[in-house]
């Protein structure tokens, strides 16, 4: 795995390439680029220990829809209002984020304390598993300045595609 610390000064060496990767897939290779992005995805997550790094977790904060602050608050015993209270503040695009970071969930050995009911951004995330990698490719290069598996999965598609 590539080491976090050397993680942003790799992938900022790489954004111009990435974009001009980007750039040059044509929407109608849209289905042949998640297929490839998929495989590869699956191939660099079957070697990487996400417990290992957890640098999202410690950098990031996810935005919460009105459906995971229910649905969390409920596993956890307490009104989405105390949820909303404790935990999370209204941003500048009136998303609801956390007040702090790290993460308020994330223990000292990198698990989440709300894993199995977690925000679905957290779920979601990194976002290369998904379809439609192509209308996601702004938030693909951003996070792999985040995660050693993103931007290990981008040098492999380029390889592969060039």
């Amino acid at each position: 795995m590539i080491p976090i610390n050397s993680l942003a000064t790799l992938a900022k060496n790489a954004e111009t390439n990435n974009k001009a990767f980007f750039k040059n897939i044509k929407p109608k290779q849209s289905h042949k680029t998640d297929e490839l992005f998929h495989k590869i995805n699956d191939e660099v997550f079957s070697k990487i220990n996400c417990l290992e790094c957890a640098n999202c977790c410690k950098t990031l904060g996810p935005r919460f829809s009105e459906r995971d602050i229910s649905r969390i608050s409920k596993k956890m015993n307490i009104k989405p209002s105390a949820f909303a209270s404790k935990y999370l503040i209204i941003d500048e695009d009136d998303d609801y984020i956390f007040k702090t970071i790290p993460c308020p969930f994330l223990d000292s050995e990198n698990y989440c304390a709300i894993y199995e009911y977690r925000p679905k951004a957290c779920s979601d995330y990194p976002h290369t598993q998904q379809p439609e990698i192509l209308k996601k490719q702004k938030i693909t290069i951003k996070n792999s300045f985040t995660c050693p598996a993103v931007f290990e999965v981008l040098e492999k598609v380029k390889q592969i595609w060039e």
